[in-house]
């Protein structure tokens, strides 16, 4: 692939209600739409799931769906109209994690824990530590090579709530993202002994409420407290000068704060409380999760005081050791035979009210600016 050949991600507006929202995404964003459902089903497809089954694991997560936001079940639909594909598919997209990996059935879950989970490096900066004396939110998106090809950035606008910019892919609801109040959120995946023995809320939608929360209080809360189907790391900011970073197990959730003005997080446990309590299960898949933090910490720690954005995407965009590297360029994973990459690199600036993001970074490290006013 070309540095020629990567497109900057697209910008879709949208705004009305919850269902008028839905149909302007899926209107404007229908083609990366349905390469999203072409991707993700042919990975169901490669399962040998029937569509029953899909369906009904559908079903099963519907009504925690329903109990958390009712709302988001008519964006769902919107989008699914707008972009002329069924409802089903778009849920199966927003909650992809959980129903590809959804304990089901033991004998279900023994096929679907193969399915190599998504990485992200994700890094937060306190005020105290940048030179300009603004917060940094920030992360690298580490999943397949296809989704360059689906990413969007979304500008929801609100009546009700603050306005949100938010990365993802296209027919989801939130990634990472910002909002008009400070609210900044990133989350990355983990893994741990206890997944998958409840059904709870799709994460793509707690990060979507959270960025719907005037204060960081409520956004802070809804990370923590909400019920999950499985483990997932999430930080929560505000511009003022607040960080917490969230790791989250189905049913309890572990608290890691700044050390030196930093929050770094990749893909393993780090909370000894919770290592006391549950075993990490996804170091064997994602072994770089354990280099990629430190490193990320040992590019920024000297610089604290005058980090700057610029900072911040040499950290992430840092080579060394590569292809196991902080920014990976695309390469095979011989033993599920899939071509991984990070997709994107996202550097938010909630105060100033924009998002910087690159497509395919370790090819082309060239970052399109995205504001939250237009």
């Amino acid at each position: 692939m070309q540095p020629s050949d990567i497109k900057p991600f697209p910008l879709i507006d949208m705004s009305g209600s919850a269902l008028e929202r839905g149909r302007a995404y899926g209107s404007q964003a229908k083609d990366r739409v349905h390469k999203t459902l072409r991707h993700y089903k042919a990975q169901v497809s490669q399962m040998k799931l029937a569509n029953a089954d899909i369906a009904a694991i559908i079903a099963l997560v519907t009504p925690a769906v329903e109990r958390f936001d009712r709302s988001y079940l008519d964006e769902m639909r919107g989008i699914a109209e707008g972009a002329g594909v069924a409802f089903e598919d778009i849920f199966l997209v927003n909650a992809r994690t959980e129903i590809l990996k959804i304990a089901a059935r033991p004998d279900l879950r023994a096929k679907l824990l193969g399915d190599a989970p998504d990485g992200c490096t994700a890094v937060t900066v306190m005020p105290s530590a940048t030179k300009n004396g603004e917060l940094i939110h920030a992360q690298n998106w580490d999943w397949k090579v296809e989704c360059s090809e689906t990413g969007v950035v979304l500008r929801i606008r609100s009546e009700t709530g603050p306005d949100i910019l938010t990365y993802t892919e296209a027919g989801m609801m939130a990634r990472s993202g910002f909002n008009s109040a400070g609210v900044a959120i990133t989350g990355n995946n983990i893994e741990s002994s206890v997944d998958y023995r409840q059904v709870g809320v799709p994460l793509p939608m707690i990060r979507r409420k959270a960025l719907e929360c005037t204060h960081v209080a409520p956004a802070m809360t809804m990370v923590y407290t909400t019920p999950k189907t499985a483990s997932n790391n999430m930080a929560v900011s505000h511009c003022d000068g607040i960080a917490i970073n969230f790791e989250c197990a189905p049913s309890e959730t572990f608290m890691l704060h700044p050390e030196n003005g930093l929050l770094v997080h990749s893909n393993h446990w780090l909370s000894p409380v919770a290592l006391g309590k549950l075993m990490d299960t996804g170091v064997a898949m994602s072994p770089c999760s354990l280099y990629r933090h430190s490193r990320v910490r040992e590019v920024l720690t000297p610089l604290v005081g005058s980090i700057t954005p610029g900072s911040v995407k040499k950290a992430l965009l840092d080579d060394m050791q590569s292809p196991w590297s902080v920014c990976r360029p695309p390469r095979l994973d011989p033993a599920r035979n899939i071509q991984t990459a990070t997709v994107s690199t996202v550097v938010m600036q909630p105060r100033a009210g924009i998002m910087e993001v690159a497509n395919l970074a370790a090819v082309n490290p060239e970052f399109t600016i995205y504001r939250l006013k237009a």
